[in-house]
């Protein structure tokens, strides 16, 4: 911390460290080896799942023009947006809950961020050379072999960009149509809007922002810490196991890091960390594990890799660097739990965000078992109240919007439930099609009761005729009758 005296002496309080161009080492393991695998399941998803047919229409697609949402055989409409909002909560929830057993994990291994921007240094990798190669390129002089390479580069990351664009406004509008449209130069204004913006969102994003959004622009960074507690595995390395570090022609460095060595019988005494530096040249946030936890890393487990390669050839055990949490970096080996992912989870934080994602997932599924596939809204017709016919009896006009939420035609019988002999004048039977809004004008006629005048309670109930139970419909709604 700067106190007055230094800044008084000229001593100057920084806010941010430039980094410049982190490039990376490109490293082999595990942990690498289950990014990869997550690139090729999210991407395979994200690109394939949008040409997926069903029933002769895309399988998945947020329809902006019919306010649809298909999800194959289910179609969800706006008055089902409370079965979004428990999805979001579910999402939320299992976020916390990975945070608080492996930090940012999700950071590492799915975030979009990380996932393009590994697409991106591998298209880096391949055209450019490795990480060596290509930090000669960037400060060698300019010339066509430089502008070349630099060209193709950013040519396949903006044909990346674009096809992310497509794919991205593919699932809010028909991806066919949307190509089709495309290619004769025909896309609508949000259509057009959506599909570049995306792709030139993708192409900075990953191809130069990079590791800044995950150390400055992203919000998750800031308030992971309110997330992590003693339990939690976050990548981190084993100073007391590392202390003091052995430098490769086989001196004892002095130890550097926050943790302190105990234990140590002599000034002889070294440490298995051999100072390569391996894990800081792989970080792709340019950290280094061995200072402590840092809200720069991403829990990639790039660093793991590396050091497990070192120590396996020095003929160290490996996990020097590895997860765990603070707890367990802290205790006697001999206290140390045989599973201490497992203990995580037992802990009481974990518990509650566990039962909090039980919760809400049966309150969905029971709201998706029982939901009913039809809405219906009655609107009074507030220009005539009522309308006195020669037979004495009383007429009430209404507005009826029914909805039939599935994708077949329907047949519904209305009925109607109040003052006497209350009765639907002319058809009380109706025809809704498929997937469709029929707005629908309908009188309604009661006799007078002793004792009863002003507004009286009405009720329409509206059943479906279809004789299908898996697909049977009954709404009731409340409206009012209003007698002299």
């Amino acid at each position: 911390m700067q106190t007055p005296s230094s800044r008084a002496a000229g001593a100057r309080v920084e806010f941010y460290r430039k980094t410049g161009k982190i490039h990376p080492r490109t490293v082999a393991g595990r942990y690498n080896g289950l990014r990869w695998a997550m690139v090729w399941i999210t991407q395979i998803i994200f690109y394939g799942a949008c040409w997926f047919d069903w029933d002769g229409r895309q399988a998945l697609l947020f329809h902006i023009t019919e306010r649809k949402f298909y999800l194959f055989g289910l179609v969800l409409w706006p008055q089902d947006a409370l079965l979004l909002a428990l999805l979001l909560v579910l999402a939320a929830t299992g976020l916390f809950l990975v945070t608080a057993v492996a930090g940012r994990v999700f950071c590492g291994f799915a975030c979009p961020q990380t996932v393009y921007t590994a697409i991106f240094r591998w298209v880096e990798n391949k055209v450019e050379g490795d990480h060596l190669a290509r930090m000669k390129l960037d400060q060698a002089p300019p010339s066509l072999a430089k502008f070349a390479r630099k060209g193709a580069k950013h040519g396949i990351w903006l044909a990346i960009a674009l096809w992310t664009g497509i794919t991205f406004v593919g699932y809010f509008t028909p991806i066919r149509e949307l190509l089709f449209n495309l290619g004769r130069g025909e896309l609508g204004p949000w259509e057009g809007f959506w599909v570049f913006f995306y792709a030139i969102f993708a192409y900075l994003q990953a191809g130069f922002a990079r590791e800044m959004v995950c150390m400055h622009m992203c919000p998750y960074s800031r308030f992971q810490g309110v997330m992590f507690d003693g339990d939690t595995m976050t990548v981190s390395y084993d100073a007391r196991r590392g202390e003091p570090r052995k430098g490769r022609a086989g001196a004892t460095v002095q130890a550097t890091a926050k943790v302190a060595t105990p234990g140590a019988a002599s000034a002889a005494a070294r440490g298995d960390c051999v100072d390569c530096s391996l894990c800081v040249q792989v970080c792709p946030t340019g950290i280094d594990i061995r200072d402590g936890l840092q809200y720069q890393c991403i829990n990639c487990g790039l660093c793991i890799d590396a050091c497990d390669d070192v120590m396996t050839r020095v003929g160290a055990p490996v996990g020097l660097i590895r997860f765990a949490s603070e707890r367990e970096l802290a205790a006697p080996k001999a206290a140390l739990p045989r599973s201490p992912m497992l203990a995580s989870l037992r802990r009481p934080r974990s518990l509650v965000y566990m039962g909090v994602l039980a919760v809400f997932t049966v309150l969905g599924a029971w709201m998706l078992a029982n939901r009913v596939p039809l809405q219906v809204d009655v609107l009074r017709d507030r220009n005539a109240l009522m309308r006195e016919k020669p037979d004495g009896s009383v007429e009430n006009t209404y507005m009826l919007k029914v909805v039939n939420m599935l994708e077949k035609p329907r047949t519904f019988q209305i009925r109607v439930s109040g003052p006497a002999q209350a009765r639907v004048v002319g058809i009380d039977v109706i025809h809704v099609a498929a997937g469709s809004v029929l707005p629908l004008p309908v009188t309604v006629a009661a006799l007078p009761e002793s004792g009863k005048t002003g507004v009286q309670p009405l009720q329409f109930d509206i059943e479906a005729l279809d004789g299908e139970p898996a697909h049977a419909a009954h709404v009731s709604e409340r409206s009012s009758f209003v007698l002299p």
